[in-house]
């Protein structure tokens, strides 16, 4: 009997217990042993420490507007892993992922047995790619997990090489200072292919170095080959005025938050490095496709009584970068937060940088064993924090406490902001 979904999430859910092994060979003797299908893509490899899913989607709803059949492999996922493979604007169908998983299983019992078992994000970049090949794309958009040098979705070489932000995240596998962070990104990047990158600084320096020292065809990078100016449009999102190459274009993307005219900029760069690679993109497309993008969690406004801003933050400098844009729509309304973390966070960093909003916060635990305990959080957090482990019961909390005419900010977590959609808006699969 083949498998079914549930029979399928189950056994992909039970392999999370392996948790984080870098290194690739586990992901190279899985492809091997499934025909090599990561063979013959193109496209664009995303890594960075902010920003990579939005410009991920922004890339991909482009492509589409152009008419291009595209996949779009991004983590972690919201609601449902199917979410984390994304053929031509939908996520992959659950009778699909479970065929999927079923044809990978002779394969993962032999790389277990020869190399070690693979891990659960190795699996589903498999999969990912399996999915790809029998898609026959004419673009692959990738999202890099956890750094870039080390990360299973380094097999690929799709042509184009973006690095999106780099900054403090994951210093237990990526290094202490900006710059180690900045070399394991770099490590995406290989010889011949267009370099896109957001970073500046010390960053970039050593992005140039790796670029260097593997010969890529061209650099393009903001300041230097990406000129724009950007401005917020509150709810209704950004306007960035971009200029790369002979592309001069007034763009407009419905994600909320100023940062998102620099996303806005790096994604218009990857797609012309795309287009002269011989995809048929054109300025039309590229304005339609950012207009239409959609991309949950990422300052995304739930309208209500009281409203829900619901977003991934998951690091100092993401809640750093979203802290304007939220006091910016919420305006003189009564604000109160609802925030979870990953134990394994800088979460003194993202509690640090939620001050400035000065609201009220709550305190609660995403339903992962990663996670940081309410009560502990409260406590660093001093007097007027709130704990509650129960997300249904701190979320009650919280709209109580912002009132009718209030906001309630969701944040910390990507897991956190997955679970309060479901609860939100009907459940996961």
């Amino acid at each position: 009997m083949p498998l079914t979904y549930r029979e399928a999430l189950d056994l992909l859910i039970s392999t999370g217990s392996r948790g984080v092994k870098v290194g690739l060979a586990r992901t190279e003797a899985l492809l091997a042993a499934l025909g090599h299908p990561e063979a013959g893509l193109r496209g664009v490899l995303v890594a960075g420490t902010n920003g990579k899913g939005s410009v991920c989607a922004l890339v991909e709803s482009a492509c589409r507007a152009a008419g291009l059949r595209t996949v779009l492999l991004v983590k972690p996922h919201l609601r449902s892993y199917r979410e984390r493979i994304v053929l031509d604007g939908e996520p992959v169908s659950a009778g699909t992922f479970a065929t999927l998983l079923e044809r990978a299983l002779p394969a993962m019992a032999a790389v277990e047995a020869s190399t070690g078992a693979p891990t659960q994000f190795e699996i589903l970049t498999a999969l990912g790619l399996l999915a790809a090949r029998d898609h026959s794309p004419d673009v692959v958009i990738c999202e890099v997990g956890l750094g870039g040098r080390l990360d299973s979705t380094n097999v690929l070489d799709l042509g184009v090489a973006a690095v999106t932000t780099v900054d403090l995240d994951h210093r237990e596998f990526l290094g202490d200072t900006v710059e180690q962070i900045a070399a394991e990104k770099a490590g995406i990047i290989k010889a011949g292919d267009d370099l896109v990158t957001g970073v500046s600084g010390p960053a970039l320096e050593v992005i140039g170095e790796r670029a260097a020292q593997v010969g890529v065809a061209r650099t393009l990078a903001l300041g230097d080959g990406i000129r724009h100016a950007g401005r917020s449009l509150g709810l209704e999102g950004v306007e960035a005025e971009v200029h790369v190459a002979d592309l001069v274009a007034t763009l407009r993307v419905p994600l909320v938050g100023a940062f998102q005219a620099d996303n806005a900029a790096v994604a218009a760069a990857i797609l012309v490095a795309l287009r002269d690679r011989g995809l048929p993109i054109d300025g039309a497309a590229i304005g339609a496709g950012f207009a239409a993008v959609r991309w949950p969690a990422r300052l995304q406004w739930i309208p209500g009584a009281p409203a829900l801003i619901v977003d991934g933050a998951h690091n100092p400098a993401a809640i750093r970068a979203i802290v304007p844009a939220v006091r910016d729509v919420v305006g003189e309304r009564p604000l109160v937060l609802l925030v979870g973390a990953m134990a394994d966070k800088d979460t003194a960093g993202m509690l640090d940088a939620l001050r400035p909003l000065q609201a009220p916060p709550v305190f609660t635990q995403p339903g992962t064993m990663r996670a940081a305990r309410a009560v502990d959080l409260a406590r660093a957090w001093g007097v007027g924090a709130r704990a509650i482990s129960s997300l249904p019961d701190a979320l009650t909390a919280a709209r109580l406490l912002a009132g009718g005419e209030g906001v309630v900010l969701t944040c910390g977590s990507l897991y956190l902001a997955g679970d309060v959609l479901a609860l939100v808006s009907g459940g996961a699969d």
